[in-house]
């Protein structure tokens, strides 16, 4: 077991904890796929964003870019120092945040994270969303190993914390990540600025809103140990259990609910192994019986994402992204990097400057709209398919060809009986995305 000392820190025993309700939303699901549990010599990686119903999510591509020493870079709410290159990212993100809930950058990395509380403190003081550890991680990692460093070192010096909605009354939490590459995975579960990370060479794995790291520690902040032993929580002796050692004693509601999520996660993972493919991956974001894709009250799954990761380096990583909330009803789209990848306008959400209820100060106080042109498209087709059931059925089959067309065009890159000249491989999501806003026109 590899141990990563970082410099020596205080760990935060603020009194002040997150606070919750029953009805808090805090819920998310990430699976990962690592050959043999894959069809293809692939892994691949899969996210349910549920986040709060009427927030908007957004796609964004970020050019891979140089910056001058010494410069920095604002985030949600703090500043950090800016590194000299940067990789190119694709980002699903809540419209309002600098970070992501989801994304996968250039070297072929993805990366999903999910809210937790553990027996650490959650302050309500500004630093580090998790999104925006995994957005920053995408940009500087060019690993899956390597950007769980970039999260752990950020952690370090920054700290996590800060509301993670849009609303006047702070809502906080923790973060675990599910980071892929090519050739593995990796769970990184943290507690404050305290971590454990578990590594995935083989088979297939999920996460969801709890710790599940539990004796299979690959690597871990230095101080957990100690730290879990002085606060009596370990007796120092024997296996140390991380989920054990840092999960709450008495779980929120929603919490309880995530397990039910997780161990539905698993079992559908089990039966598709050696078989999971993308579409098997879609197929489970789209599972409403196991509450999966989410739509309970104030809370839905408000964006997805796919992505096949070839361990073949000559051949490229896919992503498909759905910009659109309900994965059931909702088409994922294949994005592409390549020389002719760019920002596509209909899925990018308006912006508001320093007026933005994020930038005035209190945070919060107004709400704008932020729906970009194919969510208020995609609104209008979920609300014939469930009023108009002719025209419903007609506009959901366009849905399921188009993704059709999209799975079939990967399939031939895949199998090299397809070879488009690069510009139209970065254009692939443009394309997509205009002929799912004529379907909905």
């Amino acid at each position: 077991m590899e141990r990563w000392h970082e410099r020596d820190t205080l760990i935060s025993t603020s009194p002040q904890m997150a606070s919750w309700s029953p009805d808090t939303p805090c819920s998310c699901d990430c699976f990962v796929s690592v050959p043999p549990a894959s069809a293809i010599p692939a892994v691949i990686f899969a996210k349910n964003s549920d986040r709060p119903r009427e927030e908007v999510q957004e796609v964004v591509f970020v050019p891979a870019g140089t910056h001058v020493p010494g410069s920095r870079l604002q985030c949600t709410y703090i500043e950090v120092e800016q590194v000299s290159k940067t990789h190119a990212v694709i980002l699903s993100r809540p419209s309002w945040l600098w970070g992501a809930e989801m994304g996968a950058n250039e070297h072929g990395v993805c990366i999903g994270n999910e809210a937790v509380w553990t027996k650490e403190p959650v302050g309500t003081g500004e630093a580090l969303l998790g999104m925006d550890l995994l957005r920053l991680a995408l940009e500087r990692g060019s690993s899956a190993q390597e950007a769980l460093h970039v999260i752990t070192g950020l952690l370090e010096r920054y700290g996590q914390g800060g509301s993670c909605r849009e609303d006047p009354v702070p809502f906080c939490y923790h973060n675990t990540f599910l980071l892929a590459d090519r050739t593995e995975a990796w769970v990184l579960e943290t507690a404050g600025r305290l971590w454990a990370a578990q590594r995935i060479q083989e088979g297939a794995r999920n996460i969801s809103n709890q710790l599940s790291i539990g004796t299979d520690i690959s690597a871990e902040h230095p101080e957990l140990r100690p730290h879990a032993q002085a606060q009596g929580w370990w007796g120092g002796q024997g296996a140390f259990d991380f989920a054990q050692t840092f999960s709450l004693t008495q779980q929120p509601v929603r919490m309880e609910a995530a397990k039910a999520r997780f161990r539905a996660g698993q079992e559908l993972l089990q039966q598709r192994q050696g078989g999971i493919t993308a579409e098997a991956m879609m197929g489970i974001l789209r599972s409403k019986e196991s509450g999966i894709c989410m739509d309970s009250g104030g809370f839905r799954t408000t964006a997805s994402m796919v992505s096949v990761l070839p361990q073949d380096p000559t051949q490229p990583c896919v992503h498909f992204l759905t910009a659109t909330p309900d994965p059931s009803r909702s088409v994922f789209k294949p994005f592409i990097f390549g020389v002719g990848a760019a920002q596509v306008p209909q899925v990018l959400s308006p912006t508001f400057g320093a007026q933005d209820p994020v930038r005035s100060l209190p945070r919060f106080q107004t709400q704008v709209d932020r729906r970009h042109a194919l969510y208020r498209g995609h609104q209008v087709a979920l609300g014939l398919m469930e009023s108009e059931q002719d025209r419903g059925q007609q506009l959901r089959q366009k849905q399921r060809d188009l993704e059709q067309e999209g799975l079939e065009a990967v399939r031939g890159l895949l199998a090299r009986e397809w070879a488009p000249p690069p510009q139209e491989l970065g254009g692939l999501f443009q394309a997509f995305v205009e002929k799912e806003s004529r379907a909905y026109a």
